[in-house]
């Protein structure tokens, strides 16, 4: 009996030991990640290219390592697909171009600089040759991408919910990233060149999708993928095809915030060609590129002609694209030029700096335009406030972006300027800067009219004060201590300055947290002692003293009432009690502009005479006429705020319908 039980055990464990497959459950995750992972998401290649490498009896290590040797080998196999073959292809040569960008070779190591002249340069041709090699990769994978995407038997919209055509189009999107700062890297060109030459493969750059860039000169074209800013709280972009680029222009030399002359008259000054060059156009451009065959029919045409297209496309005006007579819907970002931009000008600094510092940096306002100039997109103008910059609108502008709506139908341009200046200096010179602006428009564009002026707190009074129509001249020289500055009333520094017109192109204003009556906390002994340290710009009293010497007018008058009376920084402006506010306060925006107020309240109380963002009162931000009073809870900086964003958004759509644009 004993053997019959042994033999039964034995018989059993041996048919056991046959069987192959087994059963068992296993978490949704790695499911997942099985079907989706591919090169790009984990240090091996796909499911789908593992599985076709299978039918060659090789290593997937030994294909990634020799990807033209695999790739002959599948090209034997006919039993092997068309769509197959090219998306196995396609991962192969980018897989390998991945693991030369980690070799050393393919990267200079700062102790080379020690080494000998000889060895110098034999570290430089292993290195040269390092990244010919990737972007000979790079190339291949490119095509073979774009062979399965458009020249299978199965057209895109025919496997538009297969996880492989997301896969492919992620590998030839990231390999024009690749090969762009790959051969940046290989070359170091000045600036962008019309063509890239890859062995036997040329990639003609075409920018006729992209009038703007035409004839320019390119620094640097950027790629996306690899940048990550702090600060941004969201990467607005779309998904489509094209790989995502930052355009970079050249710096102006205004934009370095250096020493620079100040100009009283900038209404009437001729500037060097006839533009301010305080006006800047966008630097840092939205581009979305893509690498097409230049002439191709077939399959091998595609792999092996060697004319292929870069073209740049705008990814605001163009959100299709049509290939072989299809359409696609074209990749973008558009938060990444906006976050390079604030990273590399580095405004928040400056901000501060020019608060305290009284002779150099930046003391004449700015403009900068975030996108290529659009005729027929509204303008929205963002004021900052006290010791700010346009850093403060950040969420703002980035949301303005992330919404379809808003970005289609508004352009941001944003002021920048020294927030240590009198307020009614602020104001006429923005008034000067945002005039001129407008008017290089045509008449006939849709962007010269019905603009939207949006301030903060400084620039919300800044914002009130550009949309009003108020002579306050005789009320300024009564406000003087010494009588016989009433001769200046007639100088043409001073009627400009006193005598304050609105700017047309504007129908409509946000004011958010705007101290319009002043505010007591630029009174307390701690606000008092830092206006104390703020002074007036010397560029700024340098430029008033040589005007009044061409008058044949003294200074010292003039000079008595700075800090004194009339003339005083910024912050002190502030001040409820200060004479600019017994000057503006009363003044209105004109008859018939829209204005909305929004302000916050860190009370738990509705009462008027309470309610205070622990800066600006209540009272002192509540304007009677305004169409909209939006009170939040929150501080000062209310304008961070999700509630404030969304309200904002509310009144640019509302704009919008307005004026017929746009529909709920």
């Amino acid at each position: 009996m004993n053997k019959i039980i042994c033999l039964s055990i034995l018989y059993v464990s041996v048919l056991t030991g046959c069987q192959v497959v087994s059963v068992k459950n296993q978490a949704i995750n790695v499911t997942i990640s099985n079907e989706r992972e591919s090169i790009l998401t984990r240090d091996k290649l796909s499911e789908a290219s593992l599985n076709v490498l299978s039918m060659t009896g090789r290593e997937a290590k030994s294909c990634s390592e020799k990807p033209d040797e695999c790739v002959s080998s599948l090209k034997e196999i006919r039993q092997i697909q068309d769509e197959q073959l090219l998306s196995t292809a396609s991962e192969l040569y980018l897989s390998k171009a991945l693991l030369l960008e980690k070799s050393s070779n393919c990267k200079i190591s700062i102790l080379t600089k020690h080494q000998s002249a000889e060895k110098q340069q034999i570290q430089q041709q292993l290195y040269n040759d390092c990244l010919d090699q990737s972007l000979t990769m790079l190339d291949k994978s490119i095509r073979y991408s774009y062979a399965y995407m458009f020249k299978t038997q199965r057209a895109p919209q025919d496997r538009i919910f297969d996880n492989r055509q997301v896969q492919i189009r992620d590998f030839y999107n990231l390999a024009i990233a690749k090969l762009v700062s790959t051969y940046t890297s290989r070359y170091k060109p000045t600036e962008v060149a019309d063509t890239i030459i890859i062995g036997n493969s040329k990639y003609k750059i075409d920018f006729s999708k992209y009038p703007q860039l035409q004839g320019k000169k390119i620094e640097q074209m950027i790629s996306s993928y690899n940048l990550n800013f702090s600060g941004l709280r969201s990467i607005n972009r779309r998904d489509g095809f094209g790989s995502e680029f930052v355009v970079v222009l050249p710096h102006s030399t205004a934009q370095q915030h250096e020493k620079a002359q100040y100009i009283i008259d900038p209404l009437n000054h001729k500037y060097p060609g006839g533009f301010n060059p305080n006006i800047h156009q966008a630097q840092y451009l939205a581009t979305t590129l893509t690498a097409e065959p230049a002439r191709a029919s077939t399959v091998d045409e595609i792999l092996n002609n060697p004319e292929f297209e870069i073209k740049v496309y705008d990814p605001y005006k163009f959100e299709q694209i049509s290939i072989s007579g299809k359409s696609y819907p074209l990749a973008a970002n558009f938060s990444t030029p906006y976050g390079l931009w604030l990273a590399e000008t580095n405004l928040g600094k400056y901000a501060y700096l020019s608060l305290i510092d009284r002779d150099d940096r930046l003391t004449m306002p700015h403009l900068y335009m975030l996108e290529p100039y659009n005729p027929d997109k509204k303008v929205i103008v963002l004021v900052h406030g006290l010791a700010s910059s346009p850093e403060a609108w950040i969420r703002l502008t980035n949301d303005i972006m992330g919404d379809k709506a808003l970005r289609e139908h508004y352009q941001v341009w944003q002021v920048f300027y020294s927030t240590n200046m009198p307020i009614i200096e602020s104001r006429f010179q923005i008034y000067s800067v945002l005039t001129q602006a407008f008017g290089q428009l045509n008449n006939s564009e849709s962007a010269k009219k019905d603009a939207v002026l949006i301030g903060h707190s400084m620039g919300g009074i800044i914002s009130r004060l550009l949309v009003s129509d108020a002579d306050v001249t005789d009320k300024a020289m009564n406000l003087m201590n010494n009588r016989q500055l009433n001769r200046y009333r007639k100088l043409p520094i001073v009627t400009q300055r006193m005598v304050m017109k609105d700017i047309p192109n504007f129908s409509r204003a946000i004011f958010v947290s705007a101290p319009h009556r002043g505010t007591e906390y630029a009174d307390r002994w701690f606000t008092r002692a830092a206006r104390k340290i703020i002074r007036l710009p010397g560029a700024f009293l340098s430029a008033i003293g040589d005007t009044l010497q061409n008058q044949n007018l003294d200074l010292k008058e003039l000079v008595q009432q700075i800090d004194h009376g009339l003339i005083q920084n910024g912050p002190s402006d502030l001040s409820h009690a200060s004479k600019f506010m017994e000057l503006t306060a009363d003044i209105m925006p004109y008859k018939g502009m829209t204005y909305h107020s929004i302000m916050g309240n860190i009370t738990n109380s509705t009462d008027p005479d309470i309610m205070t963002d622990g800066i600006v009162p209540y009272k002192s931000a509540h304007l009677d006429q305004a169409v909209s009073e939006k009170i939040i809870k929150g501080g000062h900086s209310i304008q961070e705020t999700p509630e404030a964003v969304l309200e904002l958004r509310r009144i640019l759509k509302l704009h919008l319908v307005q004026q017929g644009l746009y529909k709920e």
